[in-house]
């Protein structure tokens, strides 16, 4: 152990740009070079390749194990908002299509432990996971490309690699080593990275061939600068053959020159360089396509070949930029560099292609009203938007969303801003449907339930998801039973009505992770239910959860002894998870977050019926259905 510590000193002076760097790397270096073949260290076995290297003779990783992870690392510049997250994603979707097996990693670099207590307006929606992790939407669009169930360790973040680090300190896991960003964070990092890239995740057994990774913000933050260094350790213990980097920059056009401006790039680049990572190949994000003499600057001052300068540029939507890599020999690319090029096939995409244009061709569209708290940033609902666009594309319709903010609707806001309340009443009156997604607090309440009785007594088609379903059993209270004060707990503690309680084991002292989260099964109570008929599914479906308050079980009897109908119910059948309204023609509230495992080529099947519902195709679609069609 003392000679690797001595040969640690006298390469202090080529350390990285994190100080300290080869303190520990030195000898768990030499060794994974050595045994490339290793699968994700564990903690333990971390310990022991540095204490004691006579481990690694007893040591037999299994033929499955033995295959060596190819990464792919995708990066940002310039600015954030560029669209890394479509970028990876699309990359995910040209290495499946040539045949391989690819998972996904996102890196956070913000010090929550993850996403499930930061507003929409603060960083988009939250995504859920079948494992009930709360993560970044990014996620979602991973698994919607990739057509993959990730889990919640695919997504790091600062705080849970700060977590375990400490935790491991606490326990005395460090021998009494001062414990230091490098080498114990950056460690942390590339063992968490080998660890779960090892998780399959399409399904099928063993690990998949690519994992590609984001790491989010952009080169030069000051708090990603510890994954910045574990990332650039471990594209030089993986090997050249086994890293890819796609460094994705943003090329601007000033209006009044009106040329293609290069010098951000280079810096950016310079940038990541200087950090010890050299980029492989470059996503250019603009407006237009590139020109050649652009290309050709960025390539002499990045020292990133021609070819291997991609240009994103706007597209009619987000499904073609898989298509734009595959047109640009993208694939070629990184399977040179992965050194994939003898197993990989040719892409076929041609299913990618038919969604593509298929929805570029579509004339007829169907207006949608959004009613919801935070419609002033549409990431906040951005699992529901595309669950949406992949309901009205199976019906070959074009989804026209109209955005209402719930507090325009408000009798209040016709006394402060007439015409933003004449104006949202205009529009949800025009919309052929009626959507209230998931929210917390009380803001927009009321609007929210004025839009459910507007449904609920116009027969409009209407799909209330979380906060949506408990609207439509407030509203039904006060509107049908004459409860007046009917109120949720979360909006009125003192309500004399209670129909939505607090969940008896939820805390109330602890925000983060204390939800019920996660995928769960709700059993159908008749199969005649409309969403049962929709899901195919008489007995029960599973579908994933976030939420803390639910319909109170005291007050079923009554609500539905007055016509609105429980079908769906948990497991202990205490829980209500779908209400129905059978005299209406879709009024669908369900306590489950059904957008989430809404996939482009498999729609989730209530936003299926919520649109088919709107366009006058429902009866049709489940009777074609009832007769095997």
């Amino acid at each position: 152990m003392y000679k690797y510590a001595l040969l640690s000193k006298s390469l202090s002076a080529v350390r990285s740009p994190l100080a300290g760097l080869l303190r520990f790397e030195s000898i768990s270096t030499k060794i994974k070079l050595r045994n490339r073949s290793f699968p994700a260290r564990t903690s333990t076995q971390t310990l022991c390749l540095r204490t004691n290297t006579q481990n690694l003779s007893s040591y037999h990783p299994t033929q499955s194990q033995q295959r060596e992870m190819k990464y792919v690392l995708v990066t940002g510049g310039v600015v954030s908002g560029l669209g890394k997250g479509v970028t990876a994603s699309s990359i995910g979707v040209v290495l499946k299509a040539c045949g391989l097996r690819v998972t996904s990693i996102k890196i956070d670099p913000y010090l929550n432990t993850d996403a499930g207590t930061m507003s929409p307006f603060e960083h988009g929606e939250v995504f859920v996971l079948d494992d009930g992790g709360e993560v970044d939407l990014d996620l979602g669009n991973y698994e919607r490309f990739l057509d993959v169930t990730l889990t919640k360790d695919n997504n790091i973040t600062t705080g849970k690699i700060f977590q375990s680090v400490i935790e491991k300190e606490r326990r005395g896991d460090y021998l009494g080593k001062t414990v230091q960003v490098v080498p114990h964070i950056t460690d942390a990092i590339k063992d968490w990275i080998e660890s779960v890239s090892a998780i399959p995740v399409d399904g099928k057994d063993g690990p998949a061939d690519v994992c590609v990774i984001e790491l989010g913000g952009t080169v030069g933050d000051i708090e990603s600068m510890p994954f910045i260094e574990a990332l650039r350790q471990l594209s030089f213990s993986v090997g050249q053959d086994n890293f890819c980097l796609v460094h994705v920059s943003l090329i601007p056009v000033l209006g009044v020159v009106g040329e293609q401006k290069t010098k951000p790039t280079q810096h950016s680049v310079r940038e990541l360089r200087a950090l010890g990572l050299t980029p492989h190949l470059l996503a250019c994000r603009s407006a237009q396509p590139l020109l050649e003499n652009t290309k050709e600057k960025l390539s002499q001052f990045c020292h990133v070949p021609a070819a291997n300068i991609l240009n994103i540029h706007d597209v009619p939507n987000i499904w073609h930029v898989p298509l734009l890599l595959r047109n640009q020999n993208a694939h070629d690319a990184i399977l040179k560099q992965l050194n994939l090029l003898r197993i990989a096939m040719p892409p076929a995409l041609q299913d990618w292609t038919m969604m593509a244009e298929t929805y570029d061709n579509l004339t007829n569209s169907v207006r949608i009203a959004m009613v919801g708290k935070y419609v002033g940033l549409t990431d906040s609902y951005l699992s529901v938007v595309k669950a949406l666009l992949h309901a009205c594309i199976a019906c070959s319709m074009k989804p026209s969303i109209d955005w209402i903010a719930a507090s325009d609707l408000e009798e209040d806001s016709a006394k402060s801003t007439p015409e933003a309340h004449a104006a949202a009443w205009e529009t949800l009156k025009n919309a052929s449907c009626i959507l209230i997604p998931g929210g917390f607090g009380d803001r927009g309440v009321r609007g929210m339930i004025l839009a459910a009785k507007y449904a609920r007594e116009n027969n409009i088609p209407y799909l209330g998801i979380c906060l949506g379903m408990q609207i439509a059993v407030i509203e039904f209270a006060r509107s049908v039973l004459g409860l007046e004060r009917a109120d949720s707990n979360e909006f009125d503690t003192n309500t004399p009505d209670p129909v939505v309680i607090f969940m008896p084991e939820g805390s109330r002292t602890h925000m983060g992770s204390t939800m019920r989260l996660g995928s769960r099964r709700t059993l159908f109570q008749t199969p005649d239910c409309i969403t049962a008929k929709l899901y195919g599914n008489t007995q029960y479906v599973e579908e994933r959860h976030r939420h803390r308050y639910e319909v109170n079980p005291e007050v079923i009897e009554v609500l539905e002894g007055k016509g609105l109908k429980f079908v769906g119910k948990d497991e202990t059948g205490k829980r209500m998870e779908i209400l129905e309204l059978p005299t209406h023609p879709f009024y669908v509230g369900v306590q489950f977050h059904p957008e989430f495992k809404s996939r482009p080529r498999r729609p989730s099947a209530l936003f299926l019926g919520f649109i088919l519902a709107a366009t006058g195709k429902l009866e049709a679609h489940l009777k074609s259905h009832q007769n095997g069609v």
